[in-house]
């Protein structure tokens, strides 16, 4: 730290540091984690989804190989990606009936493939967890907690399917992932612990992956997903594009609200 930052540092501390300010400046960290890339969910734009694939067709990453979208629910993800025009073959994965009917349909206007089954470390039969009067919700979890504690609601287990990512790999013979997308409410890195094999083979180019407060729950640390990608870079995805992350570091890292994150092979 350089004196004049550091000389920075202690001014805002002896100024603002006052029990009269702290809704000032909660309202300034809200601000200042908008401006890192998180919490920023309204839209596709905002979220930085549409600078990332439009990083992705322009750097040519995806000319070839396929897409695993897991956790599609009812394919929002996998239909904006052909409103882009990205053409490659695309496996949307969700094990809720309800959102796979709708996904199914989806599938069929869009040319792409559903898959009814969910992704974790092991192959199994399980429960997820999801709101009683909205069945199919995008919120559906395989945590009880993320819909009783965090929601505040009442909830409805559904029998599911899980396979892993290297047990579909091998299943399909596909030889090349382009982009493993996951958002599943908290099970992220069970989804990668079930990819083992593909990143260690270096299969898999680029992981994006939802971390948010669901992380809790499932007690996932970003670190977590670092040091199961070895090999990878890792960015936050902002309105005009990826940032860089850099060096791990606990304060910048271990934010757990709504953020998009980008691991790229090296």
């Amino acid at each position: 730290m350089n004196l004049f930052t550091d000389t920075l540092r202690k001014v805002y501390v002896f100024v603002f540091a006052r029990k009269a300010l702290y809704s000032f400046n909660l309202l300034l960290y809200k601000l200042s984690m908008r401006g890192l890339g998180i919490m920023n969910h309204e839209n596709d734009d905002i979220s930085g989804e549409n600078a990332f694939v439009k990083f992705m067709l322009n750097t040519g990453r995806f000319n070839s190989g396929v897409i695993l979208d897991v956790g599609a629910n009812i394919g929002g993800y996998s239909v904006m990606l052909r409103n882009k025009k990205v053409s490659l073959p695309i496996y949307a994965f969700e094990p809720h009936p309800v959102a796979y009917n709708k996904l199914e349909e989806a599938a069929g206007m869009h040319h792409f493939i559903p898959v009814q089954k969910g992704a974790g470390e092991t192959a199994l039969t399980t429960y997820i967890y999801d709101y009683v009067e909205n069945k199919g919700s995008e919120h559906a979890s395989m945590y009880k907690e993320v819909i009783a504690d965090f929601r505040k609601s009442e909830v409805e287990e559904i029998p599911i399917d899980l396979t892993t990512i290297d047990e579909f790999i091998e299943d399909n013979r596909l030889a090349r992932i382009a982009l493993l997308k996951v958002d599943t409410e908290g099970n992220e890195l069970n989804v990668l612990k079930g990819a083992r094999k593909a990143i260690a083979d270096g299969i898999i180019n680029v992981v994006q992956i939802e971390f948010n407060e669901m992380n809790v729950i499932s007690r996932t640390f970003f670190k977590d997903i670092i040091d199961i990608l070895p090999g990878y870079d890792f960015y936050r995805l902002l309105p005009d594009g990826l940032k860089a992350l850099g060096e791990y570091n606990v304060a910048a890292f271990e934010i757990f609200a709504f953020q998009n994150i980008v691991a790229i092979r090296r």
